[in-house]
């Protein structure tokens, strides 16, 4: 009897293994010359306008729920859209069709798609001190888009596309991460690499010249960099994303102040919108210190301290019980101490605070199936393949669930779709075995 048959037959009782869940989750983890429109010059883009706008349509969703869905605070995240969009009708390329929302995620950072679809994290927007900052993060993400360096970043990601999968299957089995993150989207994580330098230099300056074509102080892109850089010598590792995806410097700080001072500087009487601000986010500031916990204990997680990250979520959630991130949070790190019933309780918890939320209902699968209950397993993943399809790894592990429950010729079907997808790697050598197994293959 081989591997496949053993685990089969481990499915069928609800005898799996650790071994086997981790070999199952592990299994399923997974050009052309346009012209710029900032200037006129040639550019070496993957996509059209139209490739653009649809990536953002395929591809953010589930970046965005990757970094835990937008806030639910409708308020700040329409607080947030306005001041996008008073800036976005005076950049070079006002018909795109932009959306700005708070991510949940707690690391510092803001990023945004080809097509103008934006993200910042609640992690950076705490710790801005008036509106003409959060205009200069904003303005500086739509100098990528405006120049077009996010669609230089997919067009080289779809090229580099077969060597980001070798890379996250090596990476699916090296921890807690690669559980979790099963099935995460590939465009998208190529596609937020570094940009260059030079990428960066030019987003500063659309970035602050469309903030003052919208009425803010140009001293506000200085204050913004002046934060990143100070932050950068208190707290590196808090900063770790952020400084991967837009390297600071105090040249370009440098930079922003020489514009503020000299070609902007009638602007510099201008109001920055303190009050506006702090009244528009209280309510997110308000949960500032649940944030910065949470930003602890995801340190000690990168670093696989999980008893201090355990510590460091725990208290967050004394600050704020039914906070959605510190909920999941907390139960990928009692997933990674292989504390999976415990794990499960918290991954419900955050699913019943955030139902809209995907990500909370594949963890809970993940760990259902871990707990050998294939039919909350399948319930849950199916959820959330209702919410974010398309993802390869979820249809094995729904096949994988139905197996569990004895559902042969449901499961079969989830086996077919996943190897109509890809025919290579261990979830597919398995998937195809059953088949053969069953009939369904010669």
């Amino acid at each position: 009897m081989n591997c496949h048959d053993q685990l089969s037959l481990a499915l069928q009782s609800n005898r799996i293994t650790r071994r086997q869940v981790l070999w199952l989750f592990g299994a399923a983890a997974l050009s052309g010359c346009a012209t710029s429109p900032v200037g006129g010059g040639s550019i070496l883009v993957g996509m059209s306008e139209a490739d653009e706008k649809r990536v953002d349509q395929q591809v953010a969703p589930a970046q965005f729920s990757q970094d835990l869905g937008p806030i639910q605070d409708g308020a700040v995240n329409q607080y947030v859209s306005s001041v996008g969009h008073r800036l976005d009708a005076n950049t070079h390329r006002p018909q795109m069709p932009y959306s700005y929302r708070v991510l949940n995620a707690n690391y510092v950072n803001a990023y945004t798609f080809p097509g103008g679809a934006m993200g910042v994290t609640r992690g950076i927007l705490v710790d801005l001190q008036n509106e003409a900052e959060l205009a200069a993060l904003l303005g500086h993400e739509l100098g990528h888009v405006n120049a077009r360096h996010a669609a230089q970043r997919q067009g080289q990601a779809m090229v580099a596309q077969v060597a980001v999968a070798g890379a996250n299957l090596v990476a699916a089995g090296s921890g807690w991460g690669g559980l979790v993150d099963i099935g995460s989207q590939l465009g998208a994580s190529a596609m937020l690499s570094s940009y260059s330098r030079d990428n960066e230099r030019e987003a500063d300056a659309l970035g602050q010249e469309y903030m003052v074509r919208a009425g803010y102080p140009a001293t506000g892109m200085v204050g913004l960099q002046q934060l990143l850089v100070d932050q950068e010598k208190e707290a590196p590792g808090l900063l770790q994303t952020m400084f991967s995806t837009h390297p600071m410097s105090s040249e370009r700080r440098d930079t922003a102040r020489r514009l503020a001072d000299d070609k902007y500087a009638a602007s510099n009487s201008r109001d920055p919108g303190r009050e506006r601000f702090m009244d528009s986010t209280a309510s997110l500031r308000h949960l500032k210190p649940t944030i910065d916990a949470c930003q602890k204990g995801d340190l000690a997680m990168a670093g696989k301290q999980y008893p201090k990250a355990e510590e460091q979520y725990r208290a967050a959630l004394q600050k704020t019980s039914r906070d959605y991130a510190a909920n999941l949070l907390m139960a990928q790190c009692l997933q990674a101490q292989d504390k999976s019933a415990q794990a499960l309780n918290y991954a419900e918890t955050a699913k019943q605070i955030y139902p809209q939320e995907a990500q909370a209902h594949k963890l809970s699968g993940i760990l259902a199936l871990a707990q050998r209950d294939p039919a909350k397993a399948y319930a849950n993943l199916d959820a959330y393949d209702r919410m974010l399809p398309g993802d390869a790894g979820i249809t094995f592990l729904k096949g994988v669930s139905l197996e569990g429950m004895g559902k042969r010729q449901e499961a079969a079907g989830q086996y077919a779709a996943y190897l109509r997808r890809t025919r290579q790697g261990q979830a597919a050598s398995y998937a195809q075995s059953r088949l053969q197994s069953w009939g369904y293959l010669k």
